[in-house]
């Protein structure tokens, strides 16, 4: 039986502004215990921004984090997919373009994000990839 995105993206996103700052960002993933969120404005997908992003977009480039927007650190380039996409064709963009995650779209609106570590729980949960990303995080 083909599967679809839908059946395995999260489907409770968190979201930030383009104007939020670096700093606020980073709290908030590291509250809500995430590595991504998505950057809205108006309804619409303007970027995605990681925990690396903010490392090597952000922190790395120095100056006050607090004035620093996130629409600086996000990826405004996404690759998206819908809720009914096949999950190879998902794999396949995943590897075609080297992203861990994709942003999920209907009707242009985001409605979940798909990751790396979710394919690997639902292909191979016994792979060290899916025994990681299935694991409850550190804190």
């Amino acid at each position: 039986m083909t599967q679809h995105v839908r059946d395995i993206m999260t489907s409770r996103l968190v979201t930030v502004e383009p104007q939020a700052s670096v700093t606020a960002v980073a709290q908030r993933m590291r509250d809500e215990d995430i590595g991504a969120v998505l950057v809205i404005e108006d309804d619409e997908l303007r970027g995605l921004v990681s925990d690396r992003d903010l490392v090597v977009r952000a922190l790395a480039e120095g100056g006050d984090l607090e004035q620093r927007t996130v629409a600086s650190a996000c990826s405004g380039d996404l690759i998206t997919v819908t809720p009914d996409e096949d999950l190879d064709r998902a794999v396949e963009l995943m590897r075609e373009h080297s992203v861990r995650r994709l942003p999920v779209l209907e009707e242009g609106h985001p409605v979940g994000i798909v990751s790396l570590g979710d394919m690997a729980i639902e292909r191979d949960a016994e792979s060290a990839l899916g025994g990681i990303s299935a694991a409850r995080p550190n804190q």
